[in-house]
């Protein structure tokens, strides 16, 4: 293999039939643009997009915005924006180019670009996958924090000055476009957070009635009838990408790919049947649309998005690395089927069975074949539990059925909340990240005080209420001596 042999639009010809995208990528057009360059979207949507193209013979194209990682951006356009997915399956992996990106972007860098793709009426649906975190939402409110540093700097940005927030992009672009009577839009949330779409849409607006722009209550106004923020739901399994992974590709390709994804075979996709202008028909890819996707969010949130959190924080408490591991320990299923039946209870009817939701999840994070880090499941934690995991506890608690294994997984989490520094140990270089890190750490000052530390953190999570639930709190803090001794007791 030469230095030349990258994977691009020169040397696709040379793959194997079965390994080339299932559309051509130069008869696509920009139609979609999408706000985040992670494998999760290059794993998921991309894959979508690309099928319901090829199976309509409609010309859905999309460009990706990266709003900070303009490393993936050049080594995309290295590329001519085709990379590899690896489905790891335990009977054999399989592996094929993704060619639905026709085009990639940084958003400060390229913002000229990224103002004229939401001028341009071509482009009916912008999707976003930038975590929770990409939405600077007020624990307190659950609308956006107009004093987070990168929100109130957007806010004051001259006009046509730079924007370092999706958010803040979002509101200008689409401002402009309603200004320019562009046609309508849909804004995709797919991150994982309860009614995703109303909760993009509140910071959206919350950013244009917080701008200094003359006509912000006319832009409000429109905007009811111009744009779109329907809810999804979206599942699938990305672990991080590992050299041997790259390795991989590069003996299933034959070429090389800086930028090969892996994932689980199983994908699934549910969207809230509230589209204003013209999508593409990802139905014919599996997709589901439905008119209340909550059913389905809340089980995918509250059991799978739940007990990974909790299988990544007792994992690692316990020393392991991947779900697999934690899988493969004696608790390791147990804790799962006892999560999904203990949280069960709070869930609407109109969704997926439980139970045969959690057998899924087992046949799932079983799969020998995935090496899923436990280190980038538990990151942004403070973020995520709020919504995995604090609204079941309050729920459950309300009626006052007993919460065992949500009081464990918050004494897990509690317990890997200490940092270098901290009176106690901390808990290594392979502990989760999370920007509110320091935070949590000051919660273990002084030393001695489990309990007061248990209370402390819900504070900071805005959970005051659950600070105040002297028997929740107790229970955690008593937890949190077997997790010490790295045991996991369920």
């Amino acid at each position: 293999m030469s230095a030349d042999d990258l994977l691009n639009r020169e040397t696709l010809p040379r793959l194997a039939p079965g390994l080339r995208p299932a559309v051509d990528p130069a008869e696509l057009r920009t139609r979609v643009v999408h706000f985040g360059l992670g494998a999760f979207h290059r794993a998921h949507q991309a894959v979508y997009t690309e099928h319901a193209a090829a199976r309509s013979g409609e010309p859905w194209g999309i460009i990706a915005v990266a709003p900070r990682s303009a490393g993936t951006v050049h080594a995309l356009r290295n590329q001519d924006c085709l990379y590899s997915l690896t489905e790891r399956r335990p009977d054999g992996h399989r592996t094929r180019v993704v060619g639905s990106v026709v085009g990639a972007l940084a958003m400060g860098p390229d913002a000229k670009a990224v103002d004229a793709l939401f001028a341009d009426p071509e482009v009916t649906v912008v999707t976003l996958t930038v975590t929770e975190k990409g939405y600077h939402r007020s624990p307190a409110t659950g609308g956006l924090d107009t004093t987070a540093a990168p929100v109130a700097a957007d806010l004051t940005a001259a006009p046509g000055g730079p924007l370092t927030t999706v958010v803040g992009r979002l509101a200008a672009g689409l401002a402009a476009r309603i200004r320019a009577g562009a046609p309508p839009v849909n804004i995709v949330s797919c991150d994982n957070m309860a009614d995703n779409g109303a909760a993009l849409a509140r910071v959206v607006h919350d950013f244009v009635r917080a701008s200094a722009w003359p006509d912000r209550a006319e832009i409000l106004d429109r905007m009811a009838g111009a744009v779109a923020f329907p809810a999804t739901v979206v599942d699938r399994i990305v672990p991080a990408t590992g050299e041997a992974d790259r390795a991989a590709a590069v003996a299933a390709l034959g070429v090389r790919d800086a930028l090969a994804v892996t994932s689980e075979p199983y994908r699934q996709w549910v969207l809230e049947d509230s589209f204003i202008a013209p999508r593409p028909p990802w139905e014919l890819d599996g997709a589901l649309f439905v008119p209340d996707v909550a059913p389905y969010q809340l089980t995918k949130l509250r059991l799978l998005n739940g007990s990974h959190s909790a299988l990544a924080h007792l994992g690692t408490a316990a020393g392991l690395t991947t779900i697999a591991e934690t899988m493969a320990a004696d608790w390791g299923e147990r804790l799962v089927r006892a999560l999904c039946a203990e949280v069960s209870p709070t869930l609407p009817a109109g969704g997926p069975d439980p139970v045969a939701y959690a057998d899924a999840l087992v046949v799932r994070f079983r799969n020998p074949a995935m090496h899923h880090l436990l280190r980038q499941i538990g990151s942004d934690a403070s973020l995520k539990i709020t919504e995995r995991w604090l609204p079941a506890l309050r729920e459950l608690r309300a009626r006052g059925t007993s919460t065992p294994v949500l009081e464990l997984a918050l004494a897990a989490w509690a317990h890997g909340t200490r940092r270098a520094g901290a009176p106690d140990a901390s808990p290594g270089p392979d502990a989760p990240s999370d920007p509110a890190a320091d935070a949590l750490a000051s919660c273990w000052r002084p030393a001695g005080r489990p309990l007061g530390t248990v209370r402390a953190l819900l504070r900071l999570l805005g959970a005051m209420d659950l600070a105040e639930d002297d028997a929740l709190t107790t229970a955690v803090a008593d937890r949190l001596p077997a997790l010490d001794a790295g045991r996991v007791e369920i």
